[in-house]
């Protein structure tokens, strides 16, 4: 076979995807990604609860918890540079009852040996002197002081710009379709393109199981998806809470958080739903409903409250709770998969990961150029506040003109409009369009990969 493109071709342009191909580029490999949608964050990763997260109820000694806590350093260092946001929060689990207020000494033992030092136990006069709007029936909480709050898109998409700027080919509405390897070259078909690749790296999320089947012949973990919905609630919810909510949580699933987002509003979620679709997370009423009345539950101000959004999303979930990360190195195979609810925290510490297991070889360039992100914060200076803006486009988030036109102008521009609304916030607010969709339609004209069609409103 004819010598490779790439040195590694990365399946999949998620959160862990976009962190790999940085990492590759950084250390000087010539990186292709391979994306089957029409977009970074096409699948699972667009679809989070944004926590910025400690590890401090990871299973003690796993990956995961080493991914998390290289990862959040790794995060802390680079943020400044990139203009990434931090919404310093912290978090507290919640004991509701005489059994939930049992576990939390074992939590902070858990923590503590997490390397978590500053997790404390506090009471429920210190749990309502932080959040007075809380229901008056908690009775004490686990304090994590360092969970913070993230932007859950421009993250991933510094990471995968950062790459792009230091060579990364991306290919976008390319499944693979086929796979061969011979004479220590990968040969993969994919959107009608050909990659030729001396490694690949499967980033694959819901379909990971199936690419590494496609590629070696069989696959050593099953996806099972597990879907989570989410309810955004309007704005003046963002007052009603500052700490991250959570629930102290079970063997099967972390359970529903309350929490404020970046953007100024009130988030719950995910249910945690078991279904075979991997391409279809539907939102549906019941779930929906039960959600609101939970965090009505929590934050009795919160009934009434008008909902803004609603969206669902699907976890790799596997048949094991701990990432799927492996190596077939004499096939030039590299895996990072089952990678679940962590993933946008743990992202950068998988990608180190998975480079010291790489047998390949690259030279670091020398100065790598650094992105500097547009802010999407709402408890920083944004883009309408200041002048020459050429107007507010959409007036549920703010979002001017400018920004649109400096998002399709950017290194790796939206390919759809899911795309530009994650790069810009357009169109996610109370009217979810209804108002600002024809004028961004006419500034994105011929611009995107797939075009903005009436449906997007929906």
């Amino acid at each position: 076979m004819a010598e490779a493109d790439v040195d590694v071709a990365i399946i999949g342009a998620g959160v862990v995807g976009c962190a790999m191909a940085r990492r590759f580029a950084l250390e000087g490999a010539k990186v292709a990604v391979i994306e089957a949608g029409t977009d970074i964050l096409s699948g699972a990763s667009k679809a989070n609860s944004a926590i910025l997260h400690t590890g401090f109820d990871a299973p003690p000694g796993s990956l995961e918890l080493g991914c998390m806590q290289a990862a959040y350093d790794e995060y802390m260092q680079i943020r400044a540079a990139m203009n990434l946001p931090v919404l310093e929060t912290g978090a507290m689990v919640a004991a509701w009852t005489d059994e939930e207020e049992a576990r939390l000494p074992d939590l902070l033992a858990q923590a503590h040996g997490n390397g978590v030092a500053d997790a404390e136990i506090i009471g429920r006069e210190a749990v309502l002197a932080r959040e007075p709007q809380i229901a008056p029936g908690i009775r004490a909480a686990l304090l994590v002081p360092r969970e913070y709050l993230i932007d859950p898109w421009s993250a991933p998409l510094a990471y995968a710009t950062q790459a792009k700027m230091l060579g990364a080919r991306f290919l976008f509405g390319a499944p693979v379709t086929s796979a061969e390897r011979a004479g220590g070259t990968w040969r993969l078909e994919a959107g009608g393109e050909t990659v030729t690749a001396r490694s690949v790296v499967n980033c694959a999320g819901n379909q990971g199981d199936r690419i590494e089947a496609l590629l070696l012949g069989a696959s050593r973990f099953e996806i099972r998806p597990r879907k989570g919905q989410f309810v955004v609630f309007d704005k003046a919810s963002g007052a009603l809470l500052r700490t991250i909510l959570l629930p102290v949580p079970n063997d099967r699933t972390k359970g529903v958080v309350l929490t404020r987002t970046v953007f100024g509003n009130l988030l719950v979620g995910p249910t945690a739903e078991e279904q075979e679709d991997r391409d279809r997370p539907d939102v549906t009423r019941p779930e929906l409903e039960a959600l609101v009345a939970k965090a009505a539950e929590l934050v009795p101000a919160l009934a009434g409250m008008p909902v803004a959004a609603v969206y669902a999303g699907l976890r790799p979930a596997t048949e094991q709770k701990d990432y799927r990360v492996h190596a077939v190195p004499e096939m030039g195979y590299y895996c990072a998969g089952g990678i679940r609810s962590t993933g946008l925290t743990a992202a950068l510490g998988i990608a180190r990961h998975v480079f010291a297991l790489w047998d390949g070889a690259a030279v670091p360039p020398a100065d790598p150029p650094v992105p500097v992100m547009p802010n999407l914060a709402e408890h920083l200076p944004r883009d309408w506040q200041a002048p020459g803006h050429d107007g507010i486009v959409c007036h549920c988030e703010m979002v001017t003109g400018r920004e649109i036109r400096a998002a399709l102008d950017s290194p790796l521009p939206p390919g759809d409009f899911g795309g530009l609304r994650r790069r810009t916030r357009c169109a996610m607010g109370r009217c979810q369009g209804f108002n600002c969709l024809a004028r961004i339609a006419t500034l994105s004209e011929g611009r995107l990969r797939a075009p903005i069609v009436p449906e997007d409103k929906a």
